[in-house]
């Protein structure tokens, strides 16, 4: 299941066995200098790579790789960014039963 609002991080979930990601956002749009919620880092996305069995469907894997989004275009997020967005991912995702870390290679 995909869920596209709210455009800042939102819970990751294994619900019987499949993935849902929630707050998925636009990857990239027109919200850009709109002011009053910078806290929750609405230039920070993600892009999802997710493994599923091709027979039935189950989820295996996630691999996110966070970009921030400048000037209607994406880049890479540093590494500040980065490690924000999976603590951020990690704190709302573990009432769901599941964590979030920075893999070896950012």
């Amino acid at each position: 299941m995909h869920g596209h609002f709210s455009h800042h991080p939102r819970p990751i979930e294994v619900y019987r066995g499949r993935l849902v990601l929630s707050g998925c956002g636009d990857l990239v749009n027109d919200y850009e200098g709109i002011c009053g919620h910078e806290e929750f880092r609405g230039d920070l996305r993600l892009l999802y790579l997710a493994s599923v069995d091709p027979s039935d469907g189950a989820f295996r894997r996630l691999r996110m790789i966070q970009m921030r989004a400048r000037r209607l275009r994406l880049e890479r997020a540093s590494t500040e960014q980065a490690q924000w967005l999976a603590a951020k991912l990690d704190s709302v995702s573990r009432p769901f039963g599941c964590g979030v870390d920075l893999g070896g290679d950012g």
